[in-house]
């Protein structure tokens, strides 16, 4: 099962497909190459939605496991994550927006998570690498499409800024599959 999750983990990143084809549309035509473009609100529905369930989820490693290397992990994830929640209100803000408030979680962001709180000893560890390699794979093609394609520089100078991170949080969950 390892083998293969890591298999699947690393074939996800290299294709990366789009997130919520439903809210994103095709670029224009007439564009050498072909992209996905995702609007304003649906990059900070979906960035809010990602961001709060990674810091969530991270923070239920301290109650749910001891595994020294599970814990450095969501630590780095929550510092990392807080920083970009409060640079995406930064960024907002420049604009006279907000971030939604209080964060509604996406339904499946909060079924994820449900299953976590739910889960105990090594069936946590297991889903929990699980629910982060799949978030962050997620993230990194948010990000990247994003990046790409956004509307709005301001949002699209937070997404390039911010994707280096993703890449080494999914970079490292991808890490601990082998070592559970």
């Amino acid at each position: 099962m390892k083998s293969s999750l890591h298999m699947l983990a690393i074939s996800m990143m290299l294709v990366a497909p789009p997130l919520m084809a439903q809210e994103m549309k095709p670029k224009p035509a007439g564009d050498a190459v072909p992209m996905m473009i995702i609007d304003r609100p649906s990059f900070v529905k979906m960035t809010s939605s990602s961001n709060e369930f990674e810091i969530l989820s991270s923070k239920l490693v301290g109650q749910k496991t001891n595994n020294e290397r599970i814990k450095q992990i969501a630590d780095m994830i929550i510092a990392d994550h807080t920083k970009a929640g409060k640079k995406l209100e930064e960024t907002l803000a420049e604009k006279d927006a907000a971030p939604p408030s209080p964060i509604q979680l996406l339904p499946k962001h909060k079924k994820m998570l449900d299953q976590l709180q739910s889960a105990e000893g090594k069936d946590f560890e297991v889903l929990y690498v699980d629910v982060q390699t799949q978030a962050h794979m997620e993230a990194v093609a948010l990000f990247r499409t994003y990046a790409g394609s956004g509307e709005d520089q301001s949002l699209v100078g937070f997404a390039k800024e911010t994707l280096p991170r993703l890449e080494t949080h999914l970079a490292h969950v991808i890490m601990l599959i082998d070592e559970l």
